[in-house]
């Protein structure tokens, strides 16, 4: 039910201009709408299954939101690709094609049914085509969307930022800015009518903002902490100025709303809140996260929980041993398991449960399990992989891993702020080298250390991941993938213990992050966009894919 071609000719039976996307022409932020990242957001999360947070995760959110700009109903979806871009090399094999179906027919990021997503399109009668198409996309993560039902048809530009982030960036022409942390509706009117319909709808609802839009058709974007009451929605679709309304319901765990504050969005601004308060990381972590999400600090630390007991979930049945046909590694956890318990290689019970835990966790990713992209799904095993393992390693009990992982949250909320988590746009070190520096600051908090070491400890871990490229084996999020993950996990426990030792780390980490950002954005596109260099277009790698392709 769905097929990809490549063209430069527009689709479907609208003229040239409606179907032509103003998007290609603008500048998209890389940041998320949202003012300050959530720990919950932007850092740790979403769970899911697949390969890539940037590519499944996202782009199911993007479908989830394309499917509630059609009430629901889809006949038909163009789905258009830029060459420039990473997804027409990518959306097969790192799962956009999964996610983004996936969306479209309602599903979750971690539903069970999405390694089925063709066979789902097929039943819900959904006909979806693939086009490779120049059009001047300005984030290599763009998906451009015709959506069709037997009433309208509709556009929609979206882009993936990374970590499972998403916006929306136009609809049906006009620049809009959606992450899916508001309530959206969209009330589709004349442009003549726009502002006096604004201006009745503001007089009955308590919404965030109202915005009027215009492009090839005008409407009302009203962004909310709740949906409207059923009762508004119908007053609306009644009036004779407007043509319909459409619900686009949250995506993100933790909603947006005006006004929002929080205590500090650095790590310098961090220090001196802390000061006078003397606070441990984990704890301004929750001091920040309550702030941002409008949440009780037990609410936060009861997420984390619920966040932790996913990760221990999927080391455990990694090391059970998994299988999945459409994968180039196979089960080496348990090997590795065997080895550790017969004597069979170096000797080091910190170091090789943190290998050990950080191997299962992504074999569990590769074989299509639920795991928590922490910071992405590329990077997932590194952090809980590291925390969990050391904790294994010294007692630690739950609560006290919750801390550590609510200190890698607030490291990761300043990469997020201030750089990125999408190798797309920063290399490998966005995803491996943030999550290194993450876990680094992890490891210092179960072992008791201090504020001023765990900073240390991530500083120093983010410095030792400067410039690692993207370059998947194959296009699977497997090889190098792996080996980077263990070495963020060795390298955050190595980088721990010299600040437990009070090892000097130099550079105050705000401005590592800093320097990181201008490195990752400096590194040739084709070394951090997935698949275009290195590894990634090697004989041996082209081979593995020919065979994974069935032509080989």
């Amino acid at each position: 039910m769905y097929s990809c071609a490549k063209t430069d000719e527009p689709w479907p039976a609208r003229s040239a201009r409606e179907c032509r996307s103003t998007g290609g022409a603008a500048r998209y932020s890389l940041r998320p709408v949202a003012q300050f990242p959530s720990i919950f957001n932007d850092v740790l999360g979403p769970v899911m299954r697949g390969p890539s947070s940037s590519h499944c995760a996202a782009s199911l959110r993007i479908g989830r939101m394309a499917r509630d700009l059609m009430g629901a109903e889809l006949t038909r979806v163009l789905v258009e690709y830029d060459p420039n871009g990473s997804l027409v090399t990518t959306h097969a094999s790192q799962g956009s094609d999964m996610g983004l179906f996936g969306g479209f027919l309602g599903w979750q990021a971690d539903d069970d049914r999405l390694p089925e997503f063709a066979a789902g399109v097929r039943d819900a009668g959904i006909l979806i085509e693939i086009r490779y198409v120049s059009y001047g996309a300005q984030h290599p993560n763009t998906y451009k969307l015709t959506l069709t039902n037997p009433a309208v048809t509709r556009t929609m530009t979206a882009i993936s930022t990374g970590g499972g982030m998403m916006q929306v960036v136009e609809i049906e022409g006009a620049p809009v800015a959606m992450d899916g942390g508001y309530h959206e509706t969209l009330v589709f009117t004349s442009a003549e009518g726009a502002a006096d319909l604004a201006a009745w709808i503001g007089a009955r609802v308590a919404a965030d903002a109202i915005t009027i839009r215009t492009g090839r058709e005008a409407f009302l974007q009203i962004s909310g902490q709740a949906a409207l009451e059923p009762r508004l929605l119908a007053e609306l679709e009644a009036r004779q100025d407007v043509e319909c309304v459409r619900s686009l319901a949250p995506v993100l765990p933790v909603r947006s709303r005006r006004d929002l504050e929080v205590p500090f969005s650095t790590c310098a601004a961090m220090l001196e809140y802390a000061a006078p308060r003397q606070l441990a990381l984990w704890e301004l972590a929750v001091h920040y996260e309550a702030a941002r999400g409008g949440l009780a600090p037990a609410e936060v630390i009861a997420k984390m929980t619920d966040l932790v007991r996913i990760m221990d979930g999927s080391i455990r049945r990694g090391l059970a041993g998994t299988e999945y046909a459409d994968r180039i590694l196979g089960c080496q956890s348990v090997t590795f398991l065997e080895r550790m318990n017969d004597g069979g290689m170096v000797a080091g019970d910190a170091l090789n449960r943190a290998i050990l835990f950080t191997t299962a966790i992504m074999e569990v990713k590769s074989s299509m399990g639920v795991i928590v992209a922490a910071p992405t799904a590329g990077s997932c095993g590194a952090l809980p992989g590291a925390c969990l393992g050391v904790a294994s390693a010294i007692g630690s009990d739950e609560a006290t891993v919750v801390r550590a992982m609510l200190a890698a949250g607030m490291i990761g909320v300043f990469v997020a702020g201030h750089a990125t988590f999408a190798a797309e746009v920063g290399g490998c070190m966005a995803e491996c080298g943030a999550g290194s520096g993450m876990a680094a600051a992890a490891i210092v908090t179960l072992h008791g250390g201090t504020l001023e070491q765990a900073l240390g400890a991530a500083s120093m871990a983010l410095q030792n991941s400067f410039g690692l490229t993207c370059d998947p084996v194959a296009n699977r999020v497997e090889a190098p993938c792996l080996g980077r993950n263990v070495m963020a996990a060795s390298n955050a426990l190595a980088c721990a213990n010299m600040a437990l030792a009070d090892f000097a780390h130099l550079i105050p980490l705000d401005q590592v992050i800093d320097a990181m950002d201008q490195i990752g954005r400096g590194i040739p596109h084709e070394l951090r966009c997935t698949g275009l260099g290195g590894l990634s277009i090697t004989p041996a790698s082209k081979a593995i894919e020919a065979r994974l392709n069935g032509n080989g």
